[in-house]
């Protein structure tokens, strides 16, 4: 059992090594989020299940800790996106704005 663990918790630490390439390679802030939060949110994940393995009385701690996770990445992740969408020049590649009318994007016509 605690090879396994060992196992999980290699996989975390990997996962939050590629979120932390991902967030100094990708080429600009809305890519750099999503890089982050879903590498990370993954590594913690499989970090915390190795943890548990390891710790068979902490699992109801680490549930516990992975569902608050679970809920706070994703809005924690919106809120940046969105504040990087309000004060950030827009990617030159994008192609299509949805947002535009719904936060009033009027001075982010870089397109």
């Amino acid at each position: 059992m605690e090879i396994v663990s060992y196992v999980f918790m290699i996989i975390g630490g990997l996962f939050y090594l590629l979120g932390g390439l991902g967030v100094l390679r990708m080429p600009d802030t809305f890519d750099r989020i999503q890089s982050g939060t879903k590498a990370t949110t993954l590594g913690a994940f499989t970090l915390l299940i190795g943890i548990g393995i390891a710790n068979p009385d902490w699992l109801l701690k680490v549930f516990l800790i992975i569902v608050f996770i679970a809920l706070a990445n994703p809005i924690g992740s919106s809120a940046l996106a969105k504040a990087a969408y309000k004060s950030c020049e827009l990617p030159k590649n994008l192609v299509q704005d949805d947002l535009k009318e719904l936060f009033g994007g009027e001075d982010n016509d870089s397109n």
